[in-house]
């Protein structure tokens, strides 16, 4: 099990950068929907151009994110610690996990936005209005991909995956990680330097740091929107990691466990990881779309046949997010709703 920890990565298998397929959703709507059911069936990854988001809004999300993570340690203490929505830094969850990361943690609904925002920026109203912009922007965003899923798998009732996040008791969250820049070792024995194709990462990626260790996320799905700094790493193979070449302009989408349960795996909850290895700081902002805790979560009867079964037994969110949250990073969870 790898977790996140503020140890270096000793020698990995790392390969050179990948691109995620880049799908654009000025397209015409049945190309969209079929490019992005094999994006989710080959990778669980892909990255969305002419979104819609304005860049406004996530210009505005950004410089208040990097005007409250350049504060002071002790002011920015006072708005945690996360428990689990608030400010909190280099512990991540309950568990045990660690990283080279600090962040912000959010409930999704309004009100409670607006109520933290007074214990993290000086002026409550701005910071809470950027952040409640971005969130409504990319849950309709969201939304339209989980319909568009649905279309390209010939499910019937096309709105099954998004009225899951557009209930007015969804338990989505959003969360604001900034990845500290690390000064790199310049220091290493040449004995030590790696000729791999990871070395395509620098000739010192050896000091790399986790900011967030491996894991899948358990809800439906994350819609991420990165600076223009590398450290997103994905496995398509157990043991190897992929960088993901970063691209400010578009946005990161990937399959959660409940999604893959709803898709009878069809759809894959890839694991990933953040890495620290630049002299910039990295900011990602992270959407990440839940059904309200009461519903049921099931796969869809057109995706299963008598030659491919359920593969999951039914189960609410509240009980998969208690199994969820109860692991350490790396471990695994979805397994345990197997039939």
């Amino acid at each position: 099990m790898v977790v996140a920890s503020p140890s270096p990565i000793k020698r990995e298998k790392l390969q050179s950068s990948i691109e995620l397929p880049i799908i654009d959703l000025s397209m015409e709507r049945s190309e969209v929907s079929r490019l992005i059911v094999k994006a989710c069936e080959d990778y669980g990854f892909f990255k969305l151009i002419n979104h819609g988001v304005p860049h406004d809004i996530i210009d505005a999300l950004e410089e208040e994110s990097f005007r409250f993570f350049g504060k002071s340690a002790a002011e920015k203490l006072k708005a945690g610690p996360a428990s689990p929505f608030g400010y909190g830094s280099k512990n991540i969850g309950f568990n045990g996990d660690v990283g080279e990361v600090e962040y912000l943690l959010f409930n999704t609904n309004p009100l409670s936005i607006s109520q933290r925002s007074k214990f993290i920026s000086n002026d409550p109203s701005k910071f809470s209005n950027a952040v409640k912009g971005y969130i409504e922007a990319v849950r309709e965003v969201g939304c339209e991909i989980l319909d568009l899923m649905a279309e390209g798998m010939w499910v019937p009732d096309t709105s099954v995956f998004s009225r899951l996040i557009r209930d007015v008791d969804n338990d989505s969250i959003f969360r604001l990680n900034h990845y500290p820049a690390l000064p790199l070792n310049l220091n290493l024995n040449l004995k030590d330097r790696d000729t791999s194709p990871s070395s395509a990462l620098g000739p010192h990626h050896l000091s790399q740091r986790i900011g967030f260790g491996e894991h899948s996320d358990p809800q439906i799905l994350t819609i991420l929107r990165s600076n223009d700094v590398a450290g997103l790493q994905i496995s398509l193979q157990d043991g190897l990691w992929v960088p993901v070449i970063p691209d400010p302009a578009s946005l990161c989408v990937n399959v959660g466990d409940v999604l893959q349960a709803m898709t009878n795996g069809r759809f894959v909850s890839v694991r990933h990881r953040a890495m620290v290895n630049s002299r910039k700081p990295r900011l990602s902002m992270a959407y990440f779309g839940a059904p309200p805790l009461h519903a049921c979560i099931s796969p869809q009867p057109e995706l299963f046949t008598p030659h491919l079964p359920s593969l999951y037994r039914s189960f609410t969110w509240a009980e998969y997010k208690k199994a969820a949250y109860s692991l350490r990073l790396g471990e695994t969870r979805l397994d345990l709703f197997r039939k």
